[in-house]
C-alpha cells in the first residue's frame, strides 16, 4: 500500500485534500490521471447496467434533500455507529472495528460505548436564525425512492425495471483509513431494481451473476474476489437479505459492493411519512402494489482502489526493474502515448500531428523528453497500454511501431489504420450474463 499511495501522489492519480494546509483526514482529490481512471470506471458501469439494457433509466438527484426524507428512511433514528474512547491516549474508535477490548494504539482501557449518528449536518437559509437544518445525503438511494412516482409517470416504465444513479455521498466517519477505502466523502454507483415479490429470488440471483461478471470485466483477478453473506442477525433494519462482493486488498478483505433485498420498506415508509401514494399501478394486470426492491450498490472510489491495487506490479525488462500498472485498457487514463524516436529530423512534427488526430478517438499523450526506453517506462508506470513510436521508417512507408505495455512486444502498423487498431483494443463491451 505504501508503494501504491506514493505512486498515486507522484503520478497524479490521487492526492490528499487541502495538502498545503496540512490536509484534511478522510477527504481525497483525484488528480489528472485519477479523474480519468474513475471516469472510465463510471462510464463502463453506466454503459453496462444502463445504456445496454432496456429495463433501466437514470437519475441525477440533489445531494441535499428535505430533512423529513431522513426521518422516513430511518437514518435519523437508526444510522448510528457505536463509539468508544481510549482513556489513556484519548483516541476514538468504532466498536465494530476493534478486535480486542483494549485500545489498539496503546493498550489502554476503553470507555463505555455510546451511539453517534454519522450523517453530516448542514443548514439551508439566508440567515442563521431562519436556516433549516438538514443533512448531506449518506447514500444516493433515497432520492430514487422519493422520485419513484415522478419517474414512473414520466417514463411509463413497466415492472420489472431499475433506476440507476452515480453520485456523491457523505458520512462523518469516525476513523477514515486505508487510503480512499473509507473516507468521509465518496461516490456511489447505485441501482434500485423494482420487481414483483414472487420474482425477488430470481431477480436477486440474476443481479449476482451480472455484478460478478462486471468485476471480472475490469480485469480484477477472480481469486481476489469473493461473496460474503450477511447473517440474518446482522442485517440492516430494511434488509431481507444482503451479500457483499469483497476484494482482498493489501490490508485485508474489504467490501466493494453490496447487493440487498430491501423488500417494500422504503416505498411504504415514504408513502406513510409524505402522505403520497408511491405504490405502482400495473395496467396490464389492473392492480396496484408496492414492488420489492433489489439494490446493487457499488463504491466508485473503493472499486477504483481495487483496480489500482490489482494493477500494480513490478517486473524485469532487460535486467531492469520496472513498475507497471496493468490497468485494463478500457480503464487506463491514457490509451496511447505518441513518442518520436528523436526530436529532430522532422519526427517530432509527425508525432505531434498524429497525436492530435488520435486524441479525437481516445485519450492520448505526447512526450519527446529523454531516451525512448525511459519514456516507455514512464508510460508503463501510469498504465498506458500502447506506446506509438514515430521513427525514420515512418517517413519512408507511413508505418509506426506500436508497443504493448504488458508483453513489450512491438508491431508495425500503418498510420492510416492506427486509430481503428487501438480503438478496437480499448473500447467498452457489454458484460452482463446471458
Amino acid at each position: 500500500m505504501e508503494k501504491l499511495v506514493s505512486l498515486c501522489k507522484r503520478k497524479g492519480f490521487i492526492f490528499q485534500s487541502s495538502t498545503i494546509y496540512g490536509g484534511i483526514n478522510g477527504c481525497w482529490d483525484f488528480g489528472p490521471l485519477g479523474v480519468e481512471l474513475k471516469r472510465n470506471l463510471k462510464e463502463h458501469w453506466w454503459y453496462t447496467f444502463v445504456l445496454s439494457r432496456d429495463d433501466m433509466v437514470g437519475l441525477d438527484a440533489s445531494i441535499i434533500m428535505h430533512p423529513d426524507v431522513w426521518v422516513a428512511s430511518g437514518h435519523v433514528e437508526e444510522f448510528h455507529d457505536i463509539l468508544v474512547d481510549c482513556k489513556s491516549c484519548k483516541k476514538r474508535f468504532r466498536q465494530d472495528h476493534l478486535e480486542t477490548e483494549r485500545c489498539p494504539e496503546c493498550g489502554g482501557e476503553l470507555s463505555e460505548p455510546r451511539a453517534f449518528n454519522s450523517m453530516l449536518r448542514t443548514k439551508m437559509g439566508v440567515s442563521e436564525d431562519t436556516a433549516v437544518e438538514t443533512y448531506l445525503r449518506p447514500e444516493t438511494c433515497q432520492s430514487i425512492f422519493v422520485d419513484f412516482k415522478d419517474i414512473c409517470s414520466s417514463t411509463r416504465v413497466k415492472i420489472p425495471f431499475g433506476i440507476a444513479q452515480i453520485g456523491k455521498s457523505f458520512r462523518n466517519e469516525v476513523n477514515p483509513r486505508n487510503f480512499i477505502f473509507r473516507s468521509r466523502e465518496f461516490e456511489q454507483m447505485e441501482i434500485e431494481f423494482f420487481c414483483r415479490e414472487e420474482e425477488e429470488t430470481q431477480c436477486f440471483d440474476r443481479w449476482q451473476q451480472d455484478i460478478w461478471s462486471w468485476y471480472l470485466s475490469l480485469g480484477l483477478r477472480e481469486e481476489k474476489l469473493r461473496w460474503y453473506e450477511h447473517p440474518k442477525e446482522s442485517l440492516a433494519h430494511y434488509s431481507k437479505r444482503t451479500v457483499d462482493v469483497e476484494y482482498e486488498f493489501p490490508f485485508g478483505w474489504g467490501e466493494l459492493q453490496g447487493l440487498a433485498n430491501r423488500g417494500v420498506y422504503d416505498l411504504t415508509q415514504h408513502s406513510k411519512h409524505s402522505g403520497k401514494d408511491l405504490s405502482f399501478f400495473d395496467a396490464e394486470k389492473n392492480e396496484r402494489y408496492y414492488p420489492t426492491v433489489i439494490e446493487p450498490s457499488a463504491g466508485a472510489d473503493r472499486t477504483t482502489l481495487a483496480v489500482l491495487c490489482d494493477a500494480y506490479a513490478e517486473d524485469s525488462v532487460n535486467n531492469e526493474t520496472r513498475v507497471v500498472m496493468r490497468l485494463h485498457p478500457k480503464l487506463a487514463p491514457i490509451k496511447a502515448a505518441v513518442l518520436p524516436l528523436v526530436k529532430k529530423d522532422g519526427l517530432a512534427e509527425i508525432a505531434v500531428d498524429l497525436e492530435k488526430k488520435l486524441r479525437l478517438l481516445f485519450t492520448t499523450y505526447y512526450d519527446h523528453a529523454g531516451a525512448i526506453g525511459r519514456r516507455y517506462r514512464r508510460m508503463d508506470e501510469v498504465g498506458t497500454p500502447y506506446c506509438i513510436c514515430v521513427d525514420h521508417q515512418t517517413k519512408e512507408d507511413g508505418t509506426v511501431t506500436v508497443r504493448d505495455r504488458d508483453t513489450t512486444e512491438q508491431v508495425r502498423v500503418p498510420m492510416t489504420e492506427l486509430g481503428a487498431y487501438i480503438l478496437k483494443r480499448v473500447s467498452i463491451r457489454p458484460v452482463c450474463a446471458e
